[in-house]
């Protein structure tokens, strides 16, 4: 059997706060496979965001224990492109030295690497604006430069941390078609933190359930479902899927329907 990429065994987050500690997250046991699409999706304060953190290497964990390719996770990872819900650019920079900040900063060839940028801006429809600056971009036009940026440098992995959450319904269907687009050619080991129950059905190759503070695995489900998935082309089972998810958090109480 082939050994999962990353491994989370018995992971627990707890903060310390002046009114006594409190667990984020607690009892997190997750194999993630080379190249697989996976969506936490759980309430707000469950853990999710804290378990990227934990995985990136940003936020160390209490107990338990983190592997990437068979080694700890015991500091910042390197080899990871990471995007947030908010759409950090530096005003002073066009799109495409943005999108190439990410080479400045580790050091890398630019010659070798404006190529890839152009491209993939190119691939998000960016094409054409490498020259405008952030504040002559609607939002999610600043959000697919974020995406380009993660990818720039070809990580292992990318990891996306509520990367729709402030844009438009239209606005968040396009870009979610724009990062399953760049998932298929690319194949990077991808990690996706959301809220949304039918974003999470739509991208993922399985989703984790989380229930409420303090987060804990409810359960894991595969999503069997053909590629590319476009949101007016959607069979069934779709609905299916997303219904059994809304039947969990019904369970534990975090959806109340009458």
């Amino acid at each position: 059997m082939t050994e999962p990429h990353i491994r989370l065994k018995d992971v627990r987050k707890t903060y310390q706060t002046k009114n006594g500690n409190v667990d984020a997250c607690v009892d997190i046991n997750l194999d993630i496979k080379r190249s697989e699409f996976v969506a936490i999706v759980g309430p707000s304060g469950c853990g999710k965001t804290t378990i990227m953190k934990m995985v990136a290497g940003l936020t160390p964990y209490s107990a338990g224990s983190i592997d990437i390719g068979g080694q700890r996770v015991d500091k910042p990872q390197t080899d990871v492109g990471i995007v947030f819900q908010d759409a950090i650019m530096l005003d002073w920079r066009d799109v495409l030295s943005n999108v190439m900040l990410q080479i400045d900063i580790r050091k890398m060839d630019r010659n070798t690497y404006e190529p890839v940028a152009r491209n993939l801006l190119k691939a998000t429809g960016l094409g054409g604006f490498e020259r405008k600056k952030p504040y002559e971009l609607s939002g999610g036009m600043r959000q697919r430069v974020s995406i380009c940026r993660a990818l720039v440098h070809n990580p292992d992995m990318l990891m996306m941390d509520e990367p729709f959450g402030a844009l438009d319904a239209l606005t968040r269907e396009q870009i979610a078609m724009d990062i399953q687009k760049l998932w298929m050619e690319k194949r990077k080991t991808a990690l996706h933190i959301t809220h949304s129950i039918p974003e999470a059905v739509l991208l993922a190759d399985r989703v984790v359930v989380m229930g409420p503070r303090p987060g804990r695995i409810v359960e894991i489900i595969e999503i069997d479902l053909p590629r590319p998935r476009r949101l007016d082309k959607l069979p069934a089972r779709f609905n299916d899927y997303a219904g059994r998810i809304r039947d969990i958090f019904k369970s534990k109480g975090v959806l109340a329907m009458d």
